[in-house]
Protein backbone atom coordinates (compact mmCIF):
# COMPACT_ATOMS: atom_id res chain seq x y z
CA UNK A 1 0.00 0.00 0.00
CA UNK A 2 1.22 3.21 -1.26
CA UNK A 3 2.19 5.49 2.18
CA UNK A 4 -0.28 8.34 0.51
CA UNK A 5 -3.04 6.42 0.55
CA UNK A 6 -3.16 6.31 4.27
CA UNK A 7 -4.45 9.62 6.19
CA UNK A 8 -3.12 10.97 9.35
CA UNK A 9 -5.55 8.82 11.31
CA UNK A 10 -4.41 5.83 9.76
CA UNK A 11 -6.99 5.04 8.02
CA UNK A 12 -6.23 3.29 4.77
CA UNK A 13 -7.75 5.27 1.56
CA UNK A 14 -7.11 4.49 -2.20
CA UNK A 15 -5.20 6.61 -3.86
CA UNK A 16 -6.76 8.55 -6.64
CA UNK A 17 -6.14 7.05 -9.97
CA UNK A 18 -5.01 10.96 -11.38
CA UNK A 19 -2.42 10.81 -8.63
CA UNK A 20 -0.61 7.71 -9.93
CA UNK A 21 -0.86 8.67 -13.88
CA UNK A 22 -0.07 12.11 -13.34
CA UNK A 23 -3.45 13.95 -13.53
CA UNK A 24 -6.85 13.51 -14.60
CA UNK A 25 -8.16 12.77 -18.44
CA UNK A 26 -9.38 16.26 -18.88
CA UNK A 27 -5.94 17.67 -17.67
CA UNK A 28 -3.89 15.38 -19.95
CA UNK A 29 -6.37 16.23 -22.62
CA UNK A 30 -5.22 20.22 -22.54
CA UNK A 31 -2.12 19.52 -22.17
CA UNK A 32 -2.45 17.41 -25.25
CA UNK A 33 -4.40 19.98 -26.95
CA UNK A 34 -1.01 22.83 -26.10
CA UNK A 35 1.04 20.55 -27.85
CA UNK A 36 -0.72 20.37 -30.71
CA UNK A 37 -0.72 23.88 -31.14
CA UNK A 38 2.36 24.81 -30.07
CA UNK A 39 3.00 21.92 -32.43
CA UNK A 40 1.23 23.84 -35.06
CA UNK A 41 2.30 27.55 -34.84
CA UNK A 42 5.94 25.78 -35.17
CA UNK A 43 5.63 23.88 -37.98
CA UNK A 44 4.02 26.71 -39.91
CA UNK A 45 6.35 29.31 -38.85
CA UNK A 46 9.36 27.21 -39.67
CA UNK A 47 7.48 26.14 -42.96
CA UNK A 48 6.75 29.89 -43.54
CA UNK A 49 10.99 30.55 -43.45
CA UNK A 50 11.94 27.64 -45.01
CA UNK A 51 9.84 28.02 -48.05
CA UNK A 52 10.94 31.65 -48.26
CA UNK A 53 7.39 33.33 -47.60
CA UNK A 54 9.26 36.25 -46.12
CA UNK A 55 10.96 37.04 -49.49
CA UNK A 56 7.77 36.98 -51.21
CA UNK A 57 6.02 39.15 -49.25
CA UNK A 58 8.87 41.26 -49.43
CA UNK A 59 8.37 45.18 -50.98
CA UNK A 60 11.16 44.56 -53.87
CA UNK A 61 9.20 41.74 -54.43
CA UNK A 62 6.16 42.85 -54.55
CA UNK A 63 6.49 46.03 -56.68
CA UNK A 64 8.60 43.62 -59.41
CA UNK A 65 5.49 41.60 -59.54
CA UNK A 66 2.99 44.65 -59.67
CA UNK A 67 1.79 43.97 -63.14
CA UNK A 68 1.73 40.69 -62.95
CA UNK A 69 -0.90 40.67 -59.77
CA UNK A 70 -2.67 43.66 -60.92
CA UNK A 71 -3.62 41.67 -63.98
CA UNK A 72 -4.11 38.34 -62.33
CA UNK A 73 -7.00 40.86 -59.80
CA UNK A 74 -8.41 42.42 -62.73
CA UNK A 75 -9.24 38.65 -64.19
CA UNK A 76 -10.37 36.66 -61.02
CA UNK A 77 -11.29 39.57 -58.67
CA UNK A 78 -12.90 37.01 -56.15
CA UNK A 79 -9.85 34.41 -56.54
CA UNK A 80 -7.59 36.95 -55.61
CA UNK A 81 -9.37 38.63 -52.84
CA UNK A 82 -10.12 35.21 -51.15
CA UNK A 83 -5.87 34.33 -51.69
CA UNK A 84 -5.28 37.47 -50.26
CA UNK A 85 -7.31 37.33 -47.29
CA UNK A 86 -5.78 34.09 -46.67
CA UNK A 87 -1.78 34.89 -46.94
CA UNK A 88 -3.19 37.77 -44.91
CA UNK A 89 -4.44 35.49 -42.27
CA UNK A 90 -1.37 33.16 -42.05
CA UNK A 91 1.56 36.04 -41.79
CA UNK A 92 -0.58 37.36 -38.72
CA UNK A 93 -0.94 33.82 -37.12
CA UNK A 94 3.03 32.88 -37.79
CA UNK A 95 3.84 36.51 -37.05
CA UNK A 96 5.79 36.95 -40.48
CA UNK A 97 6.88 40.24 -40.62
CA UNK A 98 4.91 41.86 -44.01
CA UNK A 99 2.00 42.86 -42.56
CA UNK A 100 2.63 46.54 -43.63
CA UNK A 101 3.51 45.74 -46.86
CA UNK A 102 0.72 43.65 -47.69
CA UNK A 103 -1.87 46.54 -46.41
CA UNK A 104 -0.08 48.76 -49.15
CA UNK A 105 -0.10 46.42 -51.92
CA UNK A 106 -4.45 45.77 -50.83
CA UNK A 107 -5.19 49.43 -51.59
CA UNK A 108 -2.63 49.10 -54.80
CA UNK A 109 -5.04 46.11 -55.67
CA UNK A 110 -8.00 46.07 -54.41
CA UNK A 111 -8.40 49.87 -53.73
CA UNK A 112 -8.07 52.18 -50.61
CA UNK A 113 -12.03 50.86 -49.75
CA UNK A 114 -11.89 47.25 -50.71
CA UNK A 115 -7.99 46.41 -49.66
CA UNK A 116 -9.15 48.16 -46.74
CA UNK A 117 -11.94 46.43 -45.51
CA UNK A 118 -10.05 43.05 -46.52
CA UNK A 119 -6.73 43.82 -43.97
CA UNK A 120 -9.36 44.91 -41.50
CA UNK A 121 -11.45 41.56 -41.78
CA UNK A 122 -7.94 39.46 -42.34
CA UNK A 123 -6.33 40.95 -39.84
CA UNK A 124 -8.75 41.00 -37.11
CA UNK A 125 -9.02 36.83 -38.08
CA UNK A 126 -5.46 35.87 -37.27
CA UNK A 127 -5.17 37.98 -34.59
CA UNK A 128 -8.39 36.16 -32.84
CA UNK A 129 -6.74 33.18 -33.71
CA UNK A 130 -3.13 33.86 -32.41
CA UNK A 131 -4.70 35.08 -29.56
CA UNK A 132 -6.88 32.09 -28.84
CA UNK A 133 -3.79 29.89 -29.32
CA UNK A 134 -1.43 31.64 -26.84
CA UNK A 135 -3.96 31.94 -23.98
CA UNK A 136 -4.83 28.17 -24.63
CA UNK A 137 -0.92 27.06 -24.56
CA UNK A 138 0.46 29.32 -21.69
CA UNK A 139 -2.33 31.66 -20.46
CA UNK A 140 -3.45 29.92 -16.99
CA UNK A 141 0.16 29.13 -16.88
CA UNK A 142 1.92 32.19 -16.05
CA UNK A 143 -1.19 33.22 -14.06
CA UNK A 144 -0.34 30.47 -11.69
CA UNK A 145 3.28 31.65 -11.65
CA UNK A 146 2.91 35.66 -11.51
CA UNK A 147 3.71 37.36 -8.28
CA UNK A 148 1.86 39.71 -6.77
CA UNK A 149 2.87 42.80 -8.69
CA UNK A 150 1.86 41.18 -12.04
CA UNK A 151 -1.05 39.99 -10.52
CA UNK A 152 -2.16 43.38 -9.61
CA UNK A 153 -1.36 44.83 -12.93
CA UNK A 154 -3.14 41.75 -14.60
CA UNK A 155 -6.49 43.17 -12.25
CA UNK A 156 -6.07 46.87 -13.79
CA UNK A 157 -5.54 45.17 -17.46
CA UNK A 158 -8.38 43.28 -17.40
CA UNK A 159 -10.58 46.54 -16.02
CA UNK A 160 -9.99 48.37 -18.63
CA UNK A 161 -8.54 46.12 -21.19
CA UNK A 162 -10.81 47.55 -24.29
CA UNK A 163 -8.94 50.84 -23.74
CA UNK A 164 -5.50 49.58 -23.41
CA UNK A 165 -5.89 47.19 -26.30
CA UNK A 166 -7.37 50.29 -28.68
CA UNK A 167 -4.61 52.58 -27.61
CA UNK A 168 -1.74 49.85 -28.16
CA UNK A 169 -3.66 48.87 -31.80
CA UNK A 170 -3.80 52.77 -33.08
CA UNK A 171 -0.36 53.52 -31.33
CA UNK A 172 2.26 52.43 -34.02
CA UNK A 173 5.00 51.37 -30.82
CA UNK A 174 5.04 48.21 -30.33
CA UNK A 175 5.22 45.04 -32.80
CA UNK A 176 1.73 43.93 -34.08
CA UNK A 177 2.50 40.41 -33.04
CA UNK A 178 3.12 41.73 -29.38
CA UNK A 179 -0.28 42.96 -28.70
CA UNK A 180 -1.56 39.84 -30.52
CA UNK A 181 -0.39 37.76 -27.56
CA UNK A 182 0.34 39.59 -24.79
CA UNK A 183 -3.12 40.07 -23.66
CA UNK A 184 -3.80 36.53 -23.40
CA UNK A 185 -2.09 36.24 -20.05
CA UNK A 186 -4.33 38.70 -18.54
CA UNK A 187 -7.20 37.10 -19.04
CA UNK A 188 -8.86 39.25 -21.58
CA UNK A 189 -12.19 38.38 -23.62
CA UNK A 190 -11.74 37.15 -27.06
CA UNK A 191 -14.92 39.82 -27.47
CA UNK A 192 -13.05 42.58 -25.69
CA UNK A 193 -9.91 41.98 -27.84
CA UNK A 194 -11.99 41.52 -31.07
CA UNK A 195 -13.99 44.46 -31.02
CA UNK A 196 -10.46 46.67 -29.70
CA UNK A 197 -8.19 44.81 -32.50
CA UNK A 198 -11.02 45.52 -35.14
CA UNK A 199 -11.91 49.43 -34.06
CA UNK A 200 -8.23 50.21 -32.99
CA UNK A 201 -6.95 48.82 -36.66
CA UNK A 202 -8.80 50.79 -38.85
CA UNK A 203 -6.97 54.03 -39.04
CA UNK A 204 -3.93 53.01 -39.94
CA UNK A 205 -5.09 50.37 -42.22
CA UNK A 206 -6.79 52.85 -44.11
CA UNK A 207 -3.78 54.87 -44.31
CA UNK A 208 -1.45 52.60 -45.52
CA UNK A 209 -4.22 51.24 -48.13
CA UNK A 210 -4.60 54.99 -49.17
CA UNK A 211 -0.99 54.84 -49.81
CA UNK A 212 -0.94 52.14 -51.84
CA UNK A 213 -3.18 53.53 -54.45
CA UNK A 214 -0.08 55.94 -54.91
CA UNK A 215 2.56 53.43 -55.68
CA UNK A 216 3.38 53.88 -58.86
CA UNK A 217 3.93 57.60 -57.95
CA UNK A 218 5.95 56.27 -55.09
CA UNK A 219 8.10 54.09 -57.01
CA UNK A 220 8.59 57.05 -59.73
CA UNK A 221 9.80 59.63 -56.71
CA UNK A 222 12.38 57.07 -55.77
CA UNK A 223 13.39 55.82 -59.07
CA UNK A 224 13.71 59.96 -59.44
CA UNK A 225 16.05 60.22 -57.07
CA UNK A 226 18.13 57.17 -57.95
CA UNK A 227 17.34 55.24 -54.53
CA UNK A 228 15.62 52.07 -53.61
CA UNK A 229 12.39 51.83 -53.01
CA UNK A 230 11.88 51.42 -48.57
CA UNK A 231 8.94 51.16 -46.54
CA UNK A 232 10.03 54.34 -44.79
CA UNK A 233 8.37 56.24 -48.43
CA UNK A 234 5.36 55.74 -47.16
CA UNK A 235 5.63 55.43 -43.51
CA UNK A 236 6.25 59.38 -43.49
CA UNK A 237 6.68 60.97 -40.08
CA UNK A 238 3.05 63.07 -40.70
CA UNK A 239 1.24 59.68 -40.66
CA UNK A 240 3.18 58.20 -37.54
CA UNK A 241 2.57 61.12 -35.82
CA UNK A 242 -1.18 61.55 -36.61
CA UNK A 243 -1.34 57.60 -35.59
CA UNK A 244 -0.16 58.56 -32.04
CA UNK A 245 -2.30 61.53 -31.28
CA UNK A 246 -5.26 59.33 -32.06
CA UNK A 247 -4.01 56.50 -29.95
CA UNK A 248 -3.14 59.57 -27.25
CA UNK A 249 -6.74 60.66 -27.85
CA UNK A 250 -8.48 57.48 -27.12
CA UNK A 251 -6.40 56.99 -24.25
CA UNK A 252 -8.01 60.17 -22.57
CA UNK A 253 -10.80 58.32 -21.34
CA UNK A 254 -8.47 55.60 -19.06
CA UNK A 255 -6.51 58.94 -17.73
CA UNK A 256 -9.67 60.71 -16.52
CA UNK A 257 -10.88 57.74 -15.01
CA UNK A 258 -7.35 57.40 -13.31
CA UNK A 259 -7.17 61.02 -11.97
CA UNK A 260 -11.03 61.22 -10.54
CA UNK A 261 -10.62 57.89 -8.93
CA UNK A 262 -7.31 59.39 -6.98
CA UNK A 263 -9.17 62.27 -6.06
CA UNK A 264 -12.30 60.46 -4.50
CA UNK A 265 -9.87 58.20 -2.59
CA UNK A 266 -8.60 61.56 -1.50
Amino acid sequence: MHRSAINRAGDARPTPPQALDGGSPEDRGKIAWRLVLVALLVAGGFAAYAFGLQHYLSLNALVHHREALRLYVEAYPLQAAGLFFLVYVAVVVFSIPAASVLTIFAGFLFGCAGGGFLVVAAATLGSCLLFLAARTMFGDLLRRRAGPFLARFADGFCRNAFVYLLVLRLAPIFPFFIVNIAPAFFEVRLRTFAMATLIGIIPATFAYAWLGGGLDEVIARSTAAGRELSFSDFATPKLTLALVALALIAALPLVFKRVWSRRKAV
